[in-house]
């Protein structure tokens, strides 16, 4: 991981204000969607980490800042997001496999507060990562 991801995630206060995200969904800046529905946003990410990077995220962020923020009423929305995650996976040719990944928090590199699917594929991933 680059050290400006990790630097940017260091520096990212955990907060449930309105993220860069909430401008990518009310289409204020602009972005490259592969896949949208009334739930889910999916996009290129902007800084590829793989030949393959796609941002899933719900549309309503409900508290759902991180992971660790979920709370029962957010089962139904996180495993949509999986099975999102496996429809682009199948529209963008993975056949032969991809990798999911969801940062929590600073030591877990997340930079963006506003929970987040990383849909990465087209290349040989490693073990273990990070």
């Amino acid at each position: 991981m680059a050290s400006s991801e990790k630097d940017a995630a260091l520096a990212a206060t955990p907060s449930d204000a309105p993220t860069i995200f909430d401008k990518i969904i009310h289409k204020e800046i602009p972005s490259k969607v592969v896949y949208e529905d009334e739930k889910v946003l999916a996009f290129r990410d902007i800084s590829p980490q793989a030949p393959t990077h796609i941002i899933i995220i719900p549309k309503v962020k409900d508290g759902l800042t991180g992971l660790s923020k979920a709370e029962e009423r957010h089962i139904e929305i996180l495993g949509y997001l999986l099975y999102v995650a496996k429809l682009v996976a199948k529209q963008e040719g993975l056949d032969d496999g991809f990798r999911i990944v969801i940062n929590d928090g600073p030591k877990g590199c997340q930079s963006v507060y506003h929970l987040h699917i990383h849909l990465l594929g087209g290349r040989q991933m490693n073990w273990p990562p990070g």
